[in-house]
Parts: C-alpha cells; structure tokens; sequence
C-alpha cells in the first residue's frame, strides 16, 4: 500500500508504539496496518476418514475444496460450517485446523481446515456448486487441481490423515 485508504495522501513510515516502524498517513495522523482479505477452505471427509470431497464451481473443469471468505463478526470455525451447509447441505460435527498461506492474486490470508460431516449425502448441492463428488484419497490427489494451493492443502492433510491409521 503505497497512499492511505482514507485520504489517498502518499504514505510514510513511522515507529509504532512497540518500536516497529509502520506505514503512517501524516494527513490523517494515524498507522496504517496491511490490510487483506480472510478467508477458508476444507477438505472435507467421511466419519471413517477414507472418503474426501472435491468440487467443481463457476463452470469450470477443476477440482477444488470448499472454501469462502470469513464474515465481519464470524469466527473461522463458524465460517466452515456455514460454507459446508451453503454449499453442500452438509453438518460438520468436527473442525481442525491445519496450515495457513498468504494467497497474493487475491490478497487472501487462506486458513486451511479438515472438516468431519455427519453423513455422505451430496443429492442436495446448491447452485453455487456445479458438482461434489466424494473421491478416495489416491483419486483426489489425481483430480485435484494441479498447481494450486487447494493441491498443496489437501496433501498435507491427506499425509496427516493416512499417518493416523
């Protein structure tokens, strides 16, 4: 950030209150803070863990996990599930989180999750889902999509999960 998202006044830097120097506006007289975007994703699982979901969304051909940007007042926990249930009518009745990654192209601090749901059902998907289909673990490592942090978050959950067999 180079001008401050108030004024638009070129910013300059100055030491915070705990030594650090820090982006400052002298216009607006106050720090300012990086500012980025919040957001989630899963790899969801059955309840015996052999099973992983993977969509496709917004007519494209990939494979990818469910994910959604965290709400004003939302915990991330509280955004999994509500993104589980949007999209897929599914419960969650466990949540862990794994790993994080800054996500430049988006401006995105990704919050990477396994979810547990209640049961396997996929016949009541939302329209924001052109299609989920639950994979073995081998199988999604073979759809996923190459390349991206969706592939990376789901190996390393995969790695975990099969180590806890």
């Amino acid at each position: 950030m180079n001008n401050c998202y108030e004024c638009g006044e070129k910013l300059g830097l100055k030491k915070d209150n705990e030594g650090t120097e820090v982006q400052y506006c002298e216009s607006c007289g106050a720090f300012r803070y990086p500012i980025f975007n919040t957001a989630m994703s899963t790899a969801i699982v059955n309840k015996s863990k052999d099973k992983v979901i993977l969509i496709k969304q917004y007519g494209k051909d990939d494979y990818i996990l469910v994910a959604g940007y965290v709400n004003k007042g939302e915990s991330v926990e509280q955004t999994v599930a509500r993104e589980v249930k949007e999209e897929l009518r599914l419960d969650i009745i466990n949540c862990e989180y794994m790993r994080s990654e800054y996500f430049e192209k988006s401006n995105t601090l990704m919050l990477n999750f396994i979810s547990v749901v209640e049961d396997e059902d996929l016949s009541k998907i939302s329209d924001e889902v052109d299609k989920a289909t639950w994979f073995s673990f081998d199988d999604a490592r073979k759809n996923i999509k190459k390349g991206s942090l969706a592939e990376k978050f789901l190996i390393k959950i995969l790695e975990k999960l099969e180590s806890a067999k």
